[in-house]
């Protein structure tokens, strides 16, 4: 009995092998089929999909205006902290103190690319880019401050 399910088990498993080797066999013959893509070299025509998600990007127009207003709901959506908002008051021609972001900082290395925080933005201020080459030697490197020096909030954004 015991002998009999040993000799059917290694049966299965030589024929599975079988199988795997002829799909193997079968690239190996016909090489002019190319199967892998030669990463480093094909760059230029790398074909990522629309949903794809690399890293959070802070969008900036030519006038370097942002629509963050510095509610901090993304930071709040975020399930690990990986975005932190440091705001600063404003003073408005009318004497009236308004919150303003200050600093965006994004932790890419805690990121888990769960696109919450987009979701969560009110003004659609930050969204998900495409870029996806992150190696560095340097962790520090990883931590990145989103808005650019001297960016402001764009006018009509509340």
């Amino acid at each position: 009995m015991f002998i009999k399910e040993y000799i059917s088990d290694v049966y299965k498993a030589v024929k599975s092998l079988l199988t795997g080797m002829k799909t193997t066999g079968g690239y190996f013959i016909r090489p002019g089929e190319i199967i892998t893509q030669q990463y480093p070299e094909n760059r230029d025509q790398l074909n990522l999909p629309e949903r794809f998600r690399g890293e959070v990007v802070m969008l900036h127009d030519e006038n370097n205006e942002h629509a963050c207003t510095g509610c901090t709901a993304c930071e709040l959506a975020c399930p690990n902290a990986t975005i932190k908002i440091i705001t600063k008051f404003d003073v408005s021609p009318e004497g009236k103190k308004k919150k303003a972001l200050d600093t965006f900082v994004y932790h890419l290395e805690l990121c888990t690319m769960c696109n919450l925080c987009v979701e969560a933005c009110p003004t659609g201020a930050i969204t998900m880019a495409q870029n996806f080459e992150h190696s560095v030697f340097d962790r520090s490197k990883l931590t990145k401050k989103l808005n650019q020096p001297g960016s402001k909030i764009r006018e009509g954004v509340e």
